[in-house]
């Protein structure tokens, strides 16, 4: 098991995944809206998270009824936590991770890293990005 799914096991409070497979069943099982806390915890803005995965009204309109989040926005959940994870890994901070994730970047037309994380092509985007830095193709 990579660190990687250690930490999305940790950071969302359920068994590490072991495989991709795993994450699926987690996404497909629909994540708890407690898990947006835990976003919040790792340093998430509330606004960051109603920008990104799921707006504030609609959160507390499925904590009111005790509804889990959709399929689409436990996906999202996922993306965040995973490039946070790989960010965390390549600037070996959470602090430093998080102010590259909010920083604009040039190689993404100025758009902050976390901006695009709503899309899967977006996600798969800042992941390479992060890779590229990691072994020190770019800054």
């Amino acid at each position: 098991m990579n660190t990687a799914n250690l930490q999305i096991g940790d950071w969302l409070g359920v068994p590490s995944p072991a495989t991709e497979t795993e994450i699926l069943r987690l996404v497909e099982g629909r994540l708890a809206p407690s898990v947006i806390n835990r976003l919040v915890g790792l340093g998430l803005g509330r606004s960051e998270i109603d920008a990104i995965i799921i707006p504030l009204r609609t959160l507390q309109h499925r904590r009111s009824r005790r509804e889990k989040l959709t399929i689409e926005e436990s996906d999202r959940v996922l993306r965040v936590i995973r490039a946070l994870a790989l960010a965390e890994s390549v600037y070996a901070s959470r602090e430093r991770a998080l102010g590259w994730l909010r920083r604009p970047h040039p190689r993404l037309e100025g758009r902050a890293p976390l901006s695009i994380l709503k899309t899967d092509a977006g996600s798969r985007i800042v992941e390479e990005l992060l890779i590229q830095i990691d072994e020190g193709m770019f800054i």
